[in-house]
């Protein structure tokens, strides 16, 4: 029962395949820092295998057998892919599910203001998912997302990323003046409502005539906010008014990293969840031949509750499912009901890894390790495993004999001691239509701080492990 290090297990060839991979992976991170640009990435690179709008195939009266591949982009925020098998769709499919949305900060529809005489221009922000607030000040920031005008234009922002771009940060009180500050408990050492961005500190400068005009007056007023609308003016074409219109996150600026004097790490922004959601796409996209048809679903707002359209309670996939069967002809309302619950599918998220500074608050022997191959939680949830799927026992050993015949270094683990925390996952939403479902993913350090880190060999393991299941057979 003792834990392998997948690290032991490799040589050169295999060494080589796992820098590969992990290069790429880091490359999809930089792309994808917002759930529309990792939905961009996703789509330039699975149309680049052969895969085709689903939509376009309906418009254009067509229809589908085994083999085709074809995606649905819901909202810009979603994606399901699918690759048609050779087996009736209504004997179920094996899919793979993962959540491409990361904690951060959300730009407010009214966000900027200017506070303090000579002092700053901010953008008010509201935090998305689960974040320790006081991680998100004093270092740099980069704003990503879109903006959409009246006329239906949309402006896309990637502002921080480059080395020529500006970036943006949070200020926090200086060590000389927190006494009062640092006996706070942590979670209102900074507030909520004080995590404002900064975006400017220079007054926009007014000719004599534009002074004394009505407008220029206002302007005078708050001559620092206007010099940042100036700039988003003249350099972005969009008003104040447009960010009424506008999805606008903040994010750490910055390119992932490979971490230690080894390399043996990664270290980004956003791991929690498009660890799971690169190596599903890529594990489907090397897939060589399928009995099964194939499924990867990537969805938004797993982080608030997967709730809203975009998000995995919506109807998007069943409804995407149903198209899919009407093009291969197996199209009825129970024919969709058998596929969904004939299906087996691996909850692709991550996993806290254990971590020796904060030792007390795992156990050992459930403990997810760093290098110890991909993770199965067979349950999430809190406490009595409340808001959890608890896999069964038939299913489990069903994936062990899976990874275990292609050599797929694999861990159990669970979230933490019982009764110290918790968390969810999309698991048991798919678990409605009653098909088999288990929580599955990469170990990861730092989880939903702004910087996380995963081991390069797990993520190589969970592509393989979900390349094993992608080929197998179902339960």
């Amino acid at each position: 029962m003792e834990k392998k290090n997948a690290w032991e297990t490799y040589g050169d060839k295999e060494l080589k395949k796992v820098e590969k991979l992990c290069k790429e992976y880091r490359v999809f991170l930089d792309n994808g820092k917002t759930e529309r640009e990792c939905v961009d990435t996703i789509v330039n690179t699975i149309e680049a295998e052969g895969y085709r709008e689903l939509d376009s195939v309906i418009k254009g009266g067509g229809t589908l057998k085994a083999g085709d591949k074809v995606y649905q982009v819901w909202m810009n925020k979603s994606i399901v892919m699918f690759r048609v098998g050779k087996r009736p769709l209504s004997e179920g499919m094996n899919i793979l599910g993962a959540h491409i949305d990361s904690p951060r900060l959300d730009v407010k529809q009214v966000p900027l203001y200017e506070d303090g005489a000579h002092a700053f221009a901010y953008l008010d922000t509201h935090y998305y998912g689960g974040i320790k607030k006081y991680q998100w000040v004093t270092i740099p920031l980069a704003i990503h997302g879109v903006v959409v005008k009246k006329d239906g234009s949309t402006i896309e922002l990637n502002i921080g990323e480059n080395e020529e771009d500006p970036v943006f940060f949070i200020s926090d009180l200086l060590v000389h003046l927190a006494g009062e500050q640092l006996e706070k408990k942590a979670a209102k050492v900074i507030e909520g409502e004080a995590l404002d961005l900064i975006v400017g500190s220079r007054p926009l400068v007014l000719g004599k005539g534009e002074k004394e005009s009505e407008e220029g007056k206002k302007k005078a007023a708050n001559a620092i906010k206007a010099g940042v609308l100036d700039i988003l003016k003249k350099q972005y074409d969009f008003e104040e008014e447009d960010f009424l219109s506008a999805e606008l996150e903040i994010v750490p600026a910055g390119a992932a990293r490979e971490a230690g004097l080894d390399r043996s790490m990664i270290l980004a922004y956003g791991q929690d969840d498009r660890v799971c959601a690169f190596t599903s796409m890529r594990a489907m996209l090397d897939v060589k031949s399928i009995d099964r048809t194939l499924c990867c679903i990537l969805v938004d707002k797993e982080e608030i509750g997967s709730v809203g359209a975009t998000g995995m309670q919506s109807a998007f996939f069943e409804n995407a499912v149903a198209e899919l069967m009407n093009l291969t002809g197996e199209y009825s309302e129970l024919a969709v009901r058998r596929c969904l619950a004939g299906s087996c599918m691996l909850s692709s998220d991550v996993s806290a890894a254990f971590d020796p500074n904060f030792a007390s608050c795992f156990e050992n022997r459930n403990a997810a390790f760093m290098g110890a191959g991909m993770c199965f939680n067979k349950f999430t949830g809190a406490r009595g495993k409340s808001g959890s799927n608890d896999a069964n026992a038939e299913y489990i050993a069903h994936l062990r004999k899976i990874l275990d015949d292609k050599k797929v270094v694999y861990q159990t683990a669970e979230l933490g001691k019982v009764d110290v925390g918790g968390g969810g996952t999309i698991a048991y939403i798919l678990a409605l239509y009653g098909m088999n479902v288990i929580d599955s993913g990469v170990a990861v350090l730092n989880m939903h701080a702004p910087w996380e880190a995963v081991s390069k060999a797990d993520v190589y393991e969970a592509y393989r492990g979900y390349k094993a299941f992608a080929e197998g057979a179902g339960l």
